[in-house]
């Protein structure tokens, strides 16, 4: 394959399609677009002019041309996308078991994987990676690239519907762009009080333990809400903060370490 070839990388994610656009392994652009739920719906979608279609409009967007037979590199979550996805001719899924890391498992998710493998391959190893998306996650690898674990827990918008599922008389609130004052004396602001100093400092336990494990280790940051909690964060645990690599696109990196792969393999 060229150095100058042109690919997608597809990170099929529980709320939304996260897109990067990469020229050799050089990522170029990366942006997200809604899952496409009416033709998930569907099922059994299997005409690939439907597909091409679709990549057409969202390459567009973003004044990209689909230019023939571009490889879709795809990593997914959500079985119903990845079906969908899959009828593009030049697709290639992206699996746990092509990914160059020791100690993984058959359920661990191909995100996760794919953040370590990218934040370790830029930043060095060992790293963990905290995602706080849909989820938040936390995912640690050592100096052998071996997986040691991780932990997941509800994402921030999670944790504030659940109470509105939960319970009768509990309101729906946003997440607070302002550290709210812990001890709050109005409902809707105690909520948020509740769910984000846990979030805090469940993260500054995390922190401080692989710290501790790992003193030389690095500590990558993700996720669609990774740049409001680590403004909070930063603000309630300035040393540690400092510490937190500001890394969106981690996923998109671990994709390019795959390309390589494939490259090498192809020439």
């Amino acid at each position: 394959m060229s150095e100058n070839q042109e690919w997608l990388g597809l990170m099929i994610g529980n709320t939304r399609l996260h897109w990067g656009y990469f020229v050799g392994a050089i990522l170029q652009k990366t942006w997200d677009i809604d899952r496409i739920q009416e033709l998930e719906n569907q099922g059994n979608i299997n005409e690939e002019t439907e597909v091409i279609k679709l990549l057409k409009s969202t390459l567009e967007t973003q004044n990209i041309k689909l230019n023939h037979q571009m490889p879709l590199l795809i990593a997914s979550v959500v079985p119903q996308q990845t079906t969908l996805w899959q009828t593009y001719p030049w697709s290639d899924m992206i699996t746990l078991e092509k990914l160059p890391l020791q100690g993984l498992y058959p359920t661990l998710g191909i995100d996760r994987a794919l953040a370590v493998l990218g934040a370790g391959t830029k930043f060095g190893w060992p790293v963990l990676v905290i995602d706080v998306g849909t989820a938040i996650t936390f995912t640690g690898a050592d100096v052998q690239k071996k997986i040691v674990g991780g932990s997941i827990l509800p994402g921030l918008r999670l944790q504030l519907s659940s109470l509105i599922t939960g319970t009768a008389m509990l309101p729906l609130v946003e997440i607070p762009v302002e550290l709210p004052p812990r001890w709050a004396t109005e409902t809707t602001t105690a909520i948020q009080s509740g769910v984000i100093y846990t979030v805090l400092a469940g993260m500054q336990n995390y922190i401080v333990a692989w710290q501790e494990e790992f003193p030389e280790g690095k500590i990558a940051l993700t996720g669609g809400d990774r740049t409001l909690l680590l403004t909070h964060f930063t603000k309630l645990f300035p040393e540690l903060g400092a510490t937190i690599i500001d890394a969106p696109e981690v996923i998109f990196w671990g994709m390019a370490k795959i390309w390589h792969q494939i490259s090498q393999v192809k020439i």
